[in-house]
C-alpha cells in the first residue's frame, strides 16, 4: 500500500527510508522564470510526456514543501488544539459568572482561519484585481463605441483602444488563472488538514464515541463532509466577489443609464428572499441526504466485508434491496434539490449553508469522546506489572458496570491465565489493561511497554516482514529467532517471496492460523515488557498450539522472562500458570495457583468436570485446535507440486487498474443510455432554444438601438417602443420558459442516469465470485460507490450540459461576428486549429492524470478503513504517530496528482484564453479598420461577443476535456461489467421445493482448480454418502477439505465431473437454489449492524417464537432476554458489542433457524468454552439428527462418533471408511489420531 520502506528512528519518531538521489521528480516552479511561472511553461514537458506516453506517477511533479500533508497537517493540528485550549477558557469563564452557561464546541472554521488566513487574503487580492480588470474592458469597448460614432479622430486613437483591450484582457487572464492555482490548491489544503484530523480523531476515539460513528460513517466525514470544505473554499470568494460585481455593474450602468437601472436592481432585490427560502430547503434536504449517504456507505462496507457470508446464505437479493431503498431515498433528495436549481442564484446562497451541515458533522465528531489516558497509571514504582484496586469499568461512562470491583495484582514477569465462560468478561479484562474501557472507579497501574494479540487477528494489507517487524527495525538474528518460535518458517519456504510476499486485505491469502501467528510474531518482536494474549492458540493445529507455548509463552519460551497475561479456554494449561483469575459475570470468582485454587475451592473442579472423559485424556495434545477461516488456505503443502488450494490462494493484491488511452465513445454512450434518449433530445432542443432566443435578444436591442439613433423626435421613438418593448418581453419569457424545462429534463434525465449505472454496478459487483473479492482491496470497490458515483450524480451531466451551452454559445458568437465584420472568419480558422491543437495535447495528460488521481484515492479509504479495523492493536503498540504518519503519506500521493491536475488545468486556461484574446484583439482591429462602413450598435454587439467568446471557447475546450477526464468515473463504474460472474442466481431449471430430501450427495470423479493457471486443488473425487449420514473430513493441512465444501457451494466451479444431491446436478441449477437449500455454520462470526432478530433472520421469514427457540437451543435465551430490547437489540458494527463467543452463538442460532436437509459444519466453536462447546455438540447432534453432516474437522475429537471419515492428501481420497476400520489400516488418518494423542481406546469408548 505504502511506497517505500519506513522505519522508526533513534528517537522514536517516523524516518521515511530514501529510495535514491532521484527516487521521484522535483518540482521546476521555484526555479522557473516569472514569465514561465505565470504562464505555466515549466509545466509543458509533462504536457509533452503525456502526449508521446500514457502518463504514471513517477512523472509527475512533486508538490512544494510548503503544499504538502506533511507540513499542512501539524500546523493545522496545532491551530486546533490552540482552539480546543481557547473554547475551554472561554467556557470557564463564561461558567463563573453563569451557574448554567450554554456549551459551545470549538469551532473549526476559527481553526481553518488562523491556518491559511494569509493564503486566503492572497487569493483574495488576486480575485479583486481580476474583477477589476474585468470591468475596464467594457469602459475601453465603450471608448471604442464613441470613436466609431465620430470618425472625425480617425488616427491611431482606434488602434491604442484596440491594443489597450487586448493588454486588458491578457492580464486579466494571467491574474485570474494565478487566483485560481491559489484558489484550488488552498482548498485541497484545508481538505487534507480536515482528513488528517479525522484520522487522529478516529485513533483517539473511545468506545462509546465508536459506537456511534460507524466505520462507514467515519469514512463518509473524510470524504464527503472534507469535500463540502473544499467546494466551500473554492466558491468562498463568491460570497463577496458577486455582490461586488453587482455594485460595480449597477454604478456603470447608473452612469448610461441613469435611474433606468432602479428597476433591474429592484428585481435582483426581490429575487434574494426567494433564494435564500430556497437555500433553507436545499440545507435540509442536504441533511437527510447526508444521513443516507452515511447509511449506504456503513451498510455497503458490512456487505463487503461479510461478503462471504452472503453467498453462503444466498442473502445477496436481500441486501440489495436494503441498498436500493437508501439510494432511492438518496435519488428523492436529489431530485428535489434539482428542481429547486431552476433558481439562478441558488448555488452562490447555498454555499454557506450547505457548508455549515458539513461543519457540524465535523464538529461533533471531533469534540467527541477520547479515551482518557489518566484511566490508567503508568509511571508508578511497584513490585507488580499490571494492578486493579477496587476498579469497575463499563464500555461508556452511563452504562452498566461490565467489570466490577477488580482486586488483582500480577507480578513482573509471571505467567497468567484468564479463564470463565462466554460472556464472563475474560476479554474484558484485557480491555481494561490496555484502556479501551471507562474506568467508573478504583485505580488501574500498569508498568512497562505493551504488546497485544487480539482474539480475532488482524493483518496489514503489505509484505508479511512489515506486518512482523511492525515499523521496528530489522535485526536478523532476533528475527529469525521469532519466525522459528512461531512456527513460520515452513509457511515462508513455500510462500512464492518468502517474507517479502505481500499479504492481501484483512490477511485473505493465509490461513486463520497463519494469521494468529503472524499476530503473536509482532507481538514478540516487539520486545515489550507486558504480553496480553487474546485466546492466540483458537485458529492453530494441535501441534502448532503445543509449540506455541512451548516456544514462545511457557517458563522455557522467548517470553519467560516477561509478564504475559493468556485469556484462554484450555483448561489443561493450567497447571503450568503462575497466577489463575476465574471470570464470573464480570468479577473475579477465585484467583491463585492452580494447586491453591484447587485445594481451596471446587470450583475449579467442577470446571474441569464439565469437560468429557475423552476432553479430559487427551486435552493435553490438544491446544484448541480449529481454523477461524477456510483450512484450505492454511499452511503451505509440503512439496510444491501437491496440488491443494494453497497454490490458489498465492496472489497478492490486485493493485488498482488505471487505463491509458482515449476513453471511449461506448462509454459516453452508455452514460447517454442510462440518461434515456427521450430526455436527451429534449435537452438539446431547450438548450438550442434558449441559445436562439439569447441571441434574438441581443439583435432586437441592437437593431432597436439603431433606429432610435436615426429617429429625430421623441413621439415618433414613443410610438415604436410599446412594439419593440412587447416583443423584447416575449423574448424573455420564451427564454424563461425554455430555461425552466432545460433544468427539469436535466433533472428528470440524470437522476434516470444515476439509478440505471448505481443499480448495475451494485448488481455486476453482487455477481462477482468470492476470489475477486479476496484479491481485491474494499477501498477499491468502494470509490466506486462514493467518489465516482458522485461524480455521475452530481458532476457529469452539469459537464455535459455546460459543453453543450458553450458549443451553441460559440456558434453563435462566430455567427454574429461573422454577419457584422465578414473578415473574422479569416481570423478564427488559424485561432481555431491553434484550440483544437492545444487540446489534443491536453487532454492525453489531463486525462491520464485525473486516472491517476482517482486511483490514489482508494489507498486512502483501503488505509482509513484498515486502521478503524486494528485500532486497538495499533493503541496497544502506541504506534499512532506512525500510522497517522502513513495515512498523510496517501494523502500526499493523492495531493501530488491534485497538483498536477490543477496545474495543467491552468496551462491550458492561460493558452486558450490568449487565443480568445487575441480573437477580441482581431475583432476590435476590424471594427476600427471598418471606418464608417459598420454601424456602432453592431460594433459594440461585436466586440462584446469576443469578449464573452475568450470565455466561451476556453470553457468549451475545458468542459470537453472535462467530459472526457471525468468519463473515468463512468468507465469505472462499468468496469466490473465486463469481468467473469458467477452462474446465474436463478435459471430456468429449478428443483422441486422440497429438494433434498434424503440427503444423499455423490461426487463422481470430480476435479476442480481455483484459476486456469493453476494446478488441480481436487483430482477425481468419488464418493457418495447415505441420507442423514455423519460424515468427517479430515487431512493434513492443504490436503483440499474446505475446497470441498466450497464445490459443493460452487464457490469454486467444476473442472471436471459433477456433483449430484439427491439426484440433481447442482451444475444445472441456479446458485441461489443451491445455496439456499443448503446450511453451513461457518468459521468467522460475521455479524452485520442492525437489530438481533435481523441478523438471525434478515430474510424474515421466522416468528418470534422460532427465533427465542434457536436462541435457547444455542444457550443465548437467557443472555438476550437480559437485554433491554431483547430481540430488538442493536447490534454494534462487526458485532463489536458482543463477546466473539457470543457471536459464534448467533451464527450456530442462524443455521439452526434455517434447518435444511444437508449441514456442512466447519467447527465454529474455538471462542467458547468447553462446557459450552459440548452443550453446542450435543444441540447439533441432536437437532440435525436427521440431516447428512458433513464436517470439516482439524479437532479430530468432534468426527470420532461420525458414522464414516473421508480422508483428503493432495486433492485425492486416500482413505473413507469407519473411524475404527481406519485405525485398523494404520494409515493416514491413524498417524493424525496418533499425533493428537487420541489412543484407540479411547474412540471406541
Amino acid at each position: 500500500m505504502f511506497s517505500g520502506p519506513r522505519r522508526w528512528g533513534a528517537r522514536g519518531d517516523y524516518e521515511r527510508v530514501p529510495e535514491g538521489p532521484e527516487a521521484q521528480k522535483c518540482n521546476p516552479e521555484k526555479s522557473a522564470s516569472f514569465f514561465s511561472r505565470m504562464t505555466y511553461s515549466w509545466f509543458s514537458r509533462i504536457i509533452l510526456l503525456g502526449y508521446k506516453k500514457p502518463l504514471e506517477r513517477e512523472d509527475l511533479f512533486e508538490l512544494n514543501e510548503s503544499d504538502s500533508s506533511y507540513i499542512v497537517c501539524p500546523i493545522f493540528e496545532k491551530q486546533w488544539r490552540k482552539e480546543v485550549l481557547r473554547n475551554q477558557e472561554r467556557q470557564e469563564i463564561k461558567a463563573s459568572f453563569h451557574k448554567e452557561a450554554r456549551a459551545r464546541k470549538p469551532s473549526l472554521l476559527y481553526a481553518l482561519w488562523n491556518t491559511f488566513k494569509f493564503v486566503l487574503i492572497q487569493v483574495a487580492l488576486f480575485k479583486v484585481f481580476a474583477d477589476i480588470l474585468s470591468f475596464t474592458s467594457p469602459l475601453i469597448m465603450k471608448q471604442m463605441i464613441i470613436f466609431c460614432e465620430h470618425r472625425q479622430d480617425f488616427g491611431w486613437r482606434g488602434y491604442g483602444y484596440a491594443l489597450a483591450l487586448f493588454v486588458v484582457v491578457f492580464l486579466q487572464t494571467l491574474i485570474l488563472q494565478q487566483y485560481q492555482r491559489f484558489n484550488m490548491l488552498t482548498s485541497a489544503k484545508i481538505k487534507t488538514a480536515v482528513i488528517g484530523l479525522i484520522y487522529k480523531k478516529a485513533l483517539l476515539l473511545s468506545n462509546v464515541s465508536r459506537k456511534r460513528f460507524s466505520t462507514g460513517e467515519v469514512i463518509n466525514l473524510m470524504s464527503a463532509d472534507a469535500q463540502q470544505l473544499m467546494d466551500l473554499t473554492a466558491n468562498l470568494n463568491l460570497l463577496w466577489s458577486a455582490p461586488l460585481q453587482i455594485l460595480m455593474a449597477v454604478s456603470l450602468l447608473w452612469q448610461e443609464l441613469g435611474p433606468a437601472v432602479l428597476a433591474g436592481t429592484a428585481v435582483l432585490v426581490l429575487v434574494i428572499p426567494i433564494n435564500a427560502l430556497v437555500a433553507t430547503r436545499v440545507k435540509k434536504l442536504k441533511k437527510s441526504q447526508t444521513k443516507n449517504k452515511d447509511k449506504q456507505i456503513k451498510l455497503l462496507n458490512e456487505i463487503l466485508h461479510g461478503i462471504k457470508i452472503l453467498k453462503l446464505y444466498a442473502w445477496e437479493p436481500s441486501y440489495k434491496k436494503k441498498i436500493v431503498e437508501i439510494r432511492e431515498q438518496e435519488l428523492e433528495v436529489q431530485k428535489s434539490a434539482g428542481y429547486l436549481a431552476v433558481f439562478s442564484m441558488l448555488t452562490l446562497t447555498c454555499i454557506p449553508f450547505l457548508t455549515r451541515i458539513s461543519l457540524g458533522r465535523l464538529e461533533d465528531f471531533l469534540n467527541t469522546e477520547e479515551l482518557l489516558p489518566q484511566n490508567i497509571e503508568t509511571n508508578y514504582i511497584g513490585d507488580h506489572a499490571i494492578g486493579f484496586t477496587n476498579a469497575s469499568f463499563s464500555w461508556d461512562k452511563t452504562g452498566i458496570p461490565v467489570l466490577k470491583n477488580l482486586n488483582i495484582k500480577i507480578p513482573e514477569g509471571a505467567l497468567v491465565a484468564v479463564i470463565g465462560q462466554v460472556g464472563s468478561g475474560k476479554s474484558s479484562v484485557l480491555s481494561a489493561m490496555l484502556g479501551e474501557m471507562e474506568k467508573l472507579t478504583g485505580v488501574v497501574q500498569r508498568k512497562g511497554s505493551v504488546a497485544y494479540v487480539a482474539q480475532q487477528a488482524w493483518i496489514q494489507n503489505c509484505i508479511l516482514q512489515e506486518n512482523i517487524l511492525f515499523g521496528s527495525t530489522m535485526q536478523k538474528q532476533f528475527y529469525e529467532q521469532v519466525l522459528e518460535a512461531c512456527a513460520l518458517l515452513p509457511d515462508l519456504e513455500q510462500l512464492p517471496n518468502g517474507d517479502q510476499t505481500e499479504i492481501g486485505e484483512r490477511g485473505v491469502n493465509i490461513s486463520g492460523g497463519q494469521k494468529h501467528r503472524v499476530s503473536l510474531a509482532r507481538a514478540v518482536y516487539s520486545r515489550a515488557d507486558i504480553y496480553l494474549l487474546d485466546d492466540p492458540f483458537s485458529a492453530v493445529d494441535v501441534h502448532i498450539g503445543k509449540q506455541l507455548f512451548e516456544k514462545v509463552i511457557g517458563s522455557s519460551g522467548i517470553l519467560k522472562n516477561k509478564t504475559r497475561v493468556l485469556v484462554t479456554h484450555n483448561l489443561t494449561l493450567l497447571p503450568q500458570m503462575d497466577l489463575i483469575v476465574v471470570m464470573e459475570s464480570g468479577r473475579v470468582a477465585q484467583m491463585g495457583t492452580y494447586q491453591e485454587l484447587l485445594s481451596k475451592t471446587r470450583n475449579l473442579t467442577h470446571l474441569l468436570q464439565a469437560f468429557s472423559e475423552q476432553e479430559k485424556a487427551h486435552a493435553l495434545k490438544r491446544v484448541s485446535v480449529i481454523n477461524s477461516r477456510t483450512i484450505l488456505k492454511d499452511q503451505i503443502l509440503e512439496q510444491n507440486d501437491r496440488p491443494s488450494l494453497d497454490q490458489g490462494k498465492q496472489f497478492s493484491m490486485k493493485k488498482e487498474k488505471i487505463p491509458i488511452g482515449g476513453v471511449k465513445f461506448s462509454i459516453i454512450l452508455k452514460y447517454l443510455q442510462a440518461f434515456g434518449w427521450l430526455w436527451v433530445w429534449l435537452s438539446v432542443a431547450s438548450y438550442v432554444g434558449q441559445n436562439l432566443v439569447g441571441i434574438g435578444q441581443n439583435l432586437w436591442l441592437s437593431a432597436w438601438a439603431k433606429e432610435a439613433k436615426h429617429m429625430n423626435e421623441f413621439t415618433e421613438w414613443k410610438q415604436i417602443r410599446s412594439n419593440k418593448l412587447n416583443i423584447y418581453g416575449l423574448l424573455g419569457l420564451m427564454q424563461g420558459f425554455f430555461v425552466c424545462s432545460g433544468a427539469y429534463i436535466l433533472t428528470r434525465g440524470s437522476l434516470a442516469a444515476s439509478r440505471t449505472l448505481y443499480a448495475q454496478l451494485l448488481d455486476n459487483v453482487l455477481h462477482l465470485p468470492l476470489q475477486f473479492f479476496e484479491t481485491s482491496p474494499i477501498g477499491q470497490i468502494i470509490n466506486r460507490f462514493t467518489k465516482d458515483m458522485f461524480i455521475i450524480d452530481m458532476r457529469f451531466h452539469y459537464y455535459l450540459r455546460t459543453w453543450v451551452n458553450c458549443t451553441l454559445d460559440v456558434i453563435g458568437t462566430v455567427l454574429v461576428i461573422v454577419g457584422a465584420l465578414p473578415l473574422f472568419i479569416l481570423g478564427v480558422i488559424p485561432l481555431v486549429f491553434l484550440y483544437f491543437t492545444i487540446q489534443r495535447y491536453y487532454v492525453a495528460s489531463s486525462r491520464q492524470i485525473r486516472r491517476l488521481a482517482g486511483a490514489s484515492r482508494s489507498p486512502i479509504i483501503s488505509h482509513f478503513s484498515e486502521t478503524l479495523s486494528g485500532v486497538s492493536t495499533i493503541r496497544a503498540f502506541g504506534h499512532e504517530q506512525r500510522f497517522i504518519q502513513q495515512n498523510k503519506e496517501v494523502v500526499n500521493e493523492n495531493l501530488v496528482c491534485f497538483y498536477n491536475n490543477v496545474i495543467s488545468n491552468r496551462w491550458l486556461s492561460v493558452r486558450l484564453e490568449f487565443l480568445g484574446n487575441l480573437m477580441v484583439f482581431f475583432a476590435a482591429l476590424l471594427a476600427v479598420l471598418a471606418g464608417s462602413s459598420i454601424d456602432s450598435a453592431l460594433v459594440g454587439l461585436s466586440i462584446s461577443y469576443a469578449l464573452n467568446i475568450t470565455q466561451s471557447l476556453n470553457f468549451w475546450v475545458r468542459k470537453a476535456c472535462e467530459i472526457e477526464t471525468n468519463a473515468v468515473s463512468i468507465e469505472r463504474v462499468c468496469e466490473y461489467e465486463n469481468m467473469g460472474k458467477e452462474a446465474p442466481w436463478i435459471m430456468s431449471r429449478r428443483p422441486p421445493a422440497q429438494w433434498p430430501n434424503k440427503g444423499i450427495v455423490e461426487f463422481i470423479n470430480y476435479r476442480a482448480r481455483y484459476r486456469d493457471d493453476l494446478g488441480l486443488a481436487l483430482q477425481d473425487i468419488t464418493f457418495q454418502t447415505h441420507g442423514e449420514e455423519k460424515i468427517g473430513i479430515v487431512g493434513r493441512t492443504g490436503a483440499g477439505k474446505s475446497t470441498l465444501s466450497n464445490c459443493l457451494f460452487r464457490i469454486v466451479e467444476r473442472s471436471g465431473g459433477k456433483i449430484i444431491i439427491d439426484g440433481i446436478d447442482i451444475s444445472t441449477i441456479g446458485l441461489h437454489d443451491l445455496r439456499g437449500k443448503l446450511n453451513i455454520i461457518p468459521q468467522d462470526p460475521v455479524l452485520f449492524s442492525g437489530t438481533l432478530q435481523m441478523n438471525l433472520d434478515p430474510l424474515d421469514k421466522y416468528s418470534d417464537c422460532q427465533l427465542w427457540e434457536v436462541l435457547e437451543l444455542c444457550h443465548l435465551k437467557e443472555f438476550v432476554q437480559s437485554l433491554p430490547k431483547k430481540l430488538l437489540h442493536e447490534i454494534s458494527e462487526g458485532g463489536e458489542n458482543l463477546s466473539v463467543g457470543q457471536r459464534q452463538l448467533v451464527c450456530l442460532a442462524r443455521a439452526l433457524l434455517r434447518k435444511t436437509k444437508i449441514l456442512i459444519l466447519d467447527e465454529a466453536t474455538a471462542s467458547i468454552d468447553f462446557e459450552t462447546d459440548n452443550l453446542v455438540q450435543t444441540t447439533v447432534r441432536k437437532e440435525f439428527s436427521d440431516c447428512t453432516i458433513l464436517t470439516i474437522a482439524h479437532r479430530l475429537h468432534s468426527i470420532i462418533d461420525s458414522d464414516r471419515v473421508l480422508v483428503l492428501d493432495s486433492g485425492r481420497i486416500t482413505e473413507f471408511g469407519t473411524p475404527q476400520n481406519l485405525i485398523c489400516q494404520k494409515g493416514l488418518f491413524f498417524e493424525m489420531l496418533t499425533e493428537a494423542g487420541i489412543t484407540q481406546d479411547s474412540v471406541t469408548k
